[in-house]
C-alpha cells in the first residue's frame, strides 16, 4: 500500500490516541507524556479541532502508522516559534522514510505560517537514530539536559535543537 501524509482531523482522534498509547507504553523513556496522562479521545477531538496546532499522520492504507506535532507558541513574544513534539512511528514502519516526511510536513507547515521563524524539539539523548535524522534535516543541537525524564528509577536525557526557517 501506498502512504500518505495529512493532517490529522477530529474524527482522527480515536486512531491517534491508539498509537499514541502504543509509542508511551513501547517507548516510555522517550516521551515526558506517561500513559495515566494521556488525554480521552474527546479531549483529543478538540485539540485536533484548534488552530495553531497541527499533528501529521502517517498511514497506510487506512491504519495510521506514525505521527508528528506542530505547536506555535502562544505567548506574544514567543509566536515566532514552534514546536515539535510527539513524532513516532510504528517500528515495523521504521526505515521507509515516514519519520523524515513527517517532519518535512511539519517544516513545510511551519514555513507557509505567516511569522514562524524557528523550530524547536527535544529527543531523547539515546535516540542516535532520530537524531541524525533531525541534523539531516537542518536541525542544530543548542541544549542538553540531563536527567530530563525519570522512569522507574532510571534517568534519561534529552537533547534541545532548533531549525531557523
Amino acid at each position: 500500500m501506498a502512504i500518505t501524509i495529512r493532517i490529522l482531523t477530529p474524527d482522527d482522534a480515536e486512531i491517534y490516541n491508539e498509537l499514541r498509547l502504543r509509542a508511551l507504553t513501547e517507548f516510555p523513556a522517550a516521551f515526558g507524556m506517561s500513559v495515566a496522562e494521556m488525554p480521552s479521545v474527546e479531549v483529543m477531538r478538540t485539540r485536533l479541532a484548534g488552530e495553531n496546532s497541527w499533528i501529521f499522520g502517517a498511514f497506510d492504507g487506512e491504519q495510521l502508522v506514525g505521527m508528528a506535532g506542530l505547536h506555535r507558541l502562544e505567548f506574544e513574544k514567543m509566536r515566532h516559534k514552534a514546536e515539535i513534539w510527539g513524532m513516532f512511528v510504528a517500528p515495523e514502519q521504521q526505515g521507509l522514510g515516514l519519520g523524515k516526511a513527517l517532519l518535512q510536513a511539519a517544516i513545510d507547515q511551519a514555513r507557509s505560517t505567516p511569522g514562524i521563524e524557528q523550530l524547536l524539539l527535544t529527543v531523547a539523548g539515546y535516540n542516535e537514530k532520530a537524531k541524525s535524522m533531525y541534523a539531516a534535516l537542518g536541525f542544530e543541537a543548542w541544549g542538553f539536559e540531563p536527567r530530563a525524564v525519570k522512569l522507574e528509577g532510571e534517568y534519561y536525557d534529552d537533547v534541545q535543537m532548533c531549525l531557523m526557517l
